[in-house]
């Protein structure tokens, strides 16, 4: 597999998975302004969408979006998705709400044309949304309960973004969980990686 990745773009969520899933990848680094891999490949003929991430699939073809890539990832390695008849469910319903209630939510603070205004409107917005994730850690390790997630993956990312790009402020048992993802194996390698940190 290849994962086509931006260095700290919410592609960072499945490298940390792909690592933690232990499946065999090369990662290519692409220029999201010159829409091309750092080889000089032209990116949109790879994915036409222009953005990270996409994962090239052994069998052919190449997948898209985050909560496909993730799923996908989670589906291959057997494991990164909870357990139990709903598990997988509870999986794609953390994902979504992480990609259209947090991820979009950081949209000003990479869109050159922001306002002051907006951007603090969305810190107000995305605090609130982060909260939903504190009740969720006062009794569990993890975000979908004691075993780590592609869900965990994600919202690593979201929070590592909350630190570095936008400055949201974050729940006190969500900073004590972001420190703990933080010196997790998978996480310190794809940071390194992509050399971030």
């Amino acid at each position: 597999m290849k994962l086509y990745y931006s260095p700290g773009a919410c592609s960072l969520a499945d490298h940390i998975a792909l690592i933690e899933a232990n499946l065999p990848f090369e990662a290519v680094k692409v220029d999201l302004k010159a829409k091309a891999t750092v080889s000089g490949e032209d990116y949109t003929a790879i994915n036409p969408k222009a953005y990270v991430p996409a994962l090239g699939l052994d069998e052919g073809g190449v997948l898209t979006e985050n909560i496909a890539i993730l799923s996908y990832i989670a589906a291959k390695a057997g494991k990164l998705m909870p357990g139990g008849d709903l598990g997988r469910f509870r999986g794609l319903e953390a994902l979504a709400y992480i990609s259209t209630e947090l991820h979009k939510g950081f949209k000003p603070f990479f869109s050159p044309g922001s306002s002051d205004a907006e951007k603090e409107q969305a810190k107000e917005t995305l605090g609130k949304r982060f909260s939903l994730f504190e009740g969720q850690l006062a009794d569990q390790q993890f975000v979908l309960g004691d075993s780590f997630t592609v869900a965990d993956c994600y919202l690593f990312v979201m929070l590592f973004w909350s630190k570095t790009k936008a400055d949201v402020p974050v729940p006190p048992r969500l900073t004590a969980y972001y420190e703990r993802l933080n010196a997790r194996d998978s996480i310190r390698k794809a940071l390194a990686d992509e050399e971030i940190g």
